[in-house]
C-alpha cells in the first residue's frame, strides 16, 4: 500500500503561486486526460483527482495557470494592486516552489494520495487568510484569478463536470483569501 507523502509547505506560497502564472508547457495535458478517460469507462466512483488525470495532469494545469497569472493584466505584473504587482515582479524566484505547493494542494483537495501542510517556511501552520493578508487581494481580483483558472482548465480540455468542481473548490476560499483587502 502506498503511503501519502507529507511535506510541510507554506500555504502563503501556494496561494501566492496561484496568483502567479503565464504561458507554459501544458501541451499534452488534455491527451493524458483523454487517455485516462478512454481506459476508465466507469468514472462516477473515481475521485476528482483520478478524473483530472492524476498528479502529472494536475501539475501541467498548475504550471500553465501559475505562468498565466504572472502575465494577467489585472492580477499579475501590471496589476493596479501594488502587492500583487510586486510579488509577480520581484518574487518570481519562488515560483517553482509555489507551483510544487499548488500541485500538492490541488492533489490533496481533489482526493489524491498527497498531504499538503501549509506553514510559514520553517515555522508554524498558516491558514489561507493569513497567507494572503499582505497581498490585499480584493474580491474582484479573486474573481479574475478564478477566471484565469477557468481559462486554464479550458486550455487543458478539462470536462465541464470536473471544471465546475475545481472552480467550486477554489471559490469556497474567497472569503479567506480576500480578508486582507478589508483592512483587517
Amino acid at each position: 500500500m502506498t503511503q501519502p507523502i507529507v511535506i510541510p509547505i507554506s500555504r502563503r506560497s501556494v496561494v501566492a503561486g496561484l496568483a502567479l502564472a503565464g504561458p507554459a508547457t501544458l501541451a499534452g495535458a488534455h491527451k493524458t486526460y483523454a487517455q485516462t478517460q478512454q481506459s476508465t469507462p466507469e468514472k462516477s466512483d473515481k475521485s476528482l483527482y483520478d478524473r483530472l488525470g492524476g498528479i502529472f495532469a494536475i501539475a501541467l494545469v498548475v504550471d500553465h495557470f501559475s505562468d498565466a497569472l504572472v502575465k494577467n493584466p489585472i492580477v499579475g505584473q501590471q496589476s493596479k494592486n501594488p502587492q500583487l504587482r510586486e510579488w509577480h515582479t520581484k518574487s518570481l524566484n519562488r515560483l517553482p516552489g509555489l507551483k510544487f505547493m499548488r500541485t500538492l494542494w490541488v492533489a490533496e483537495v481533489s482526493g489524491g494520495p498527497y498531504k499538503f501542510t501549509p506553514t510559514r517556511p520553517g515555522a508554524t501552520p498558516l491558514g489561507l487568510e493569513e497567507a494572503h493578508r499582505n497581498l490585499k487581494i480584493t474580491p474582484a481580483e479573486f474573481d479574475e484569478v478564478a477566471a484565469e483558472l477557468g481559462r486554464t482548465l479550458d486550455f487543458a480540455k478539462v470536462p465541464k463536470r470536473e471544471k465546475d468542481e475545481v472552480l467550486a473548490a477554489f471559490a469556497a476560499h474567497k472569503g479567506q483569501v480576500t480578508a486582507g483587502s478589508k483592512g483587517g
